[in-house]
């Protein structure tokens, strides 16, 4: 691709020789002749000075490059649409593998393709264009919209719902029981049925090994254009907004509503029957234990403020040394006390 249709492409200002081929992406230190690149963050600057890629994906009023130059007005999201021009198409051919187990009363869209070893229940719908990879279990019931992406192991669940442009990475498993049990007079455990369904939202991928759980009652539901990273926990009757984004590892107890663009870094643990306002961020490893305000920025556990989270965890580190402080300031006060308790001798 000529650095000319690959601006065009990207609605970027090319500043540079039009008519050089280039045929990949490549990091800035990485980069070869025949590469672009791209500046997003400052701190690779001075190392965009040394690269020898052909060209650079950079902001509108950066600094010249020493290479040809794309410039953008958000160089992160250009850089990531030039990745998809350049990456290889490997979608599987349109058809139905001989060793899938398909039910027949199941519905299959047109230009559908089920790979090796998928079984599909009865009545479950798959939508136009959706691809199903080896050893997915889509079970009774269940409905798929158009253009989704299923990869291998997943399990959709009976009565489950996915939209459209779906994609669920390996092992990820929709609509498993949610964790309810009634204490039994002899203490034992009395399983509550998990009945209900999850419905997942137009444009939502979720990572490798998530899972989200069936409620007994109501519905667990994604909306659309939510992503989540991978080991991720949604429990039983929780609501996801749109657009939230959640990293790896996060957790959510059950009956939790998540409103739209909310953000939680990585091992975020969110208790039950909460809210979490609209555009709250919680930092990694926090520990979210009260309903959140709307654009809230917390940290810690339990988590607070960010800001003055901050400041407290500057304060942990000098702990030892304010406890030994302490104790001699009560050693001090001590006997300065029993001095002042002590009667004056009279004078002879």
């Amino acid at each position: 691709m000529t650095l000319r249709e690959l601006a065009d492409r990207l609605e970027c200002r090319l500043e540079g020789d039009g008519d050089l081929e280039v045929t990949r992406v490549s990091g800035i230190q990485d980069a070869q002749p025949g590469d672009v690149t791209f500046l997003a963050n400052p701190k690779y600057e001075k190392a965009l000075a040394s690269t020898r890629a052909s060209a650079v994906i950079l902001k509108e009023d950066a600094k010249a490059a020493p290479c040809a130059m794309l410039r953008a007005r958000d160089p992160y999201l250009a850089f990531a649409r030039a990745v998809g021009l350049f990456a290889p198409v490997s979608r599987p051919a349109p058809g139905v593998h001989t060793l899938a187990a398909i039910a027949s009363n199941a519905r299959l869209g047109a230009d559908v393709s089920i790979g090796p070893f998928v079984v599909i229940g009865e009545g479950a719908r798959i939508g136009d264009r959706t691809v199903i990879y080896p050893n997915v279990t889509i079970g009774p019931g269940a409905s798929i919209g158009s253009d989704c992406t299923i990869h291998s192991n997943v399990a959709v669940r009976e009565r489950c719902t996915l939209g459209d442009r779906v994609i669920l990475q390996n092992g990820v498993v929709i609509g498993g029981d949610g964790y309810g049990f009634v204490r039994r007079g002899d203490g034992t455990h009395e399983k509550i049925p998990q009945v209900a369904v999850v419905v997942i939202e137009d444009d939502v991928e979720l990572g490798a090994n998530t899972t989200v759980d069936r409620p007994a009652v109501g519905e667990t539901r994604i909306k659309a254009g939510a992503k989540i990273d991978n080991l991720v926990q949604i429990a039983h009757g929780v609501s996801v907004g749109r657009n939230v984004l959640m990293a790896a590892q996060v957790g959510i107890a059950g009956s939790t509503d998540i409103e739209d663009d909310v953000v939680f870094g990585g091992q975020v643990g969110v208790g039950g029957h909460l809210t979490i306002g609209r555009g709250a961020v919680a930092a990694g490893q926090s520990g979210v234990t009260n309903s959140l305000d709307a654009r809230a920025f917390v940290a810690g556990y339990p988590a607070i403020d960010s800001r003055e989270w901050r400041k407290a965890s500057v304060l942990f580190r000098r702990l030892p040394e304010m406890k030994r402080r302490i104790e001699q300031l009560e050693a001090q006060v001590d006997k300065l006390t029993r001095a002042l308790s002590q009667p004056e001798r009279s004078s002879e």
